[in-house]
């Protein structure tokens, strides 16, 4: 499943914690965007990505031997779940760090979460196109754009996060969602779609 990765496998296993923080390093910036755009609002001014990175690396350096043990997923795809689990985690500490200094309910909002990586993906797509140069219908369209994201299945969404936003493959897309690559491409094909009609009925935007 992960031979393309054996040399990078090869690497892990020789270099160790020094491979894996060069390792990083080159994949810093795919991360960053991901960790970035499914960060909850409530965390900003607190944490940055860049913090939740360096978290990933103790994280990672903890879990190395085990994932070198069985690697069932490419180098990639098993640092962007250490990456996500640590933001979770961080999530959940600096919550409770609210809740202890306010003395209020605070929770993780997950809703909040989901409509920031929503608006996120809406600004995305509409920067790979020609939209509008007026600022209003600018604004307009990306509301627009950003309703349309969030009445889409869930799954089809997240296959189109992915796929555009996260820049991963078909192949990790089906991997990470544990469908069949057939059906991954079935659904960002759909989204995609119904992304598309959607932009095509907005006056004033060419797609």
């Amino acid at each position: 499943m992960v031979a393309d990765d054996e040399p990078q496998l090869t690497r892990l296993r020789e270099g160790g914690e020094q491979a894996l923080a060069e390792t990083l390093l080159a994949e810093r910036d795919r991360l960053h965007r991901i960790v970035e755009l499914r960060m909850d609002p409530k965390l900003s001014g607190r944490v940055d990505p860049g913090d939740i990175l360096q978290e990933t690396f103790l994280e990672a350096r903890k879990r190395l031997a085990r994932y070198l043990d069985n690697p069932a997923v490419p180098v990639f795809v098993w640092l962007r779940g250490v990456a996500l689990d640590t933001l979770i985690h961080v999530h959940r500490r600096h919550i409770e760090a609210q809740r202890r200094n306010a003395g209020a309910e605070v929770s993780i909002n997950a809703t909040a979460a989901n409509a920031s990586s929503t608006a996120n993906l809406a600004r995305s797509l509409l920067a790979g196109n020609t939209s509008p140069s007026n600022a209003a219908q600018r604004e307009e369209t990306h509301q627009i754009l950003e309703r349309a994201l969030q009445i889409l299945d869930e799954i089809d969404r997240e296959v189109l996060t992915m796929r555009h936003f996260e820049q991963l493959s078909n192949d990790e897309v089906a991997l990470i969602l544990g469908v069949k690559k057939a059906a991954a491409s079935r659904r960002y094909t759909r989204a995609l779609e119904h992304i598309r009609v959607v932009l095509q009925a907005l006056p004033g935007f060419e797609a």
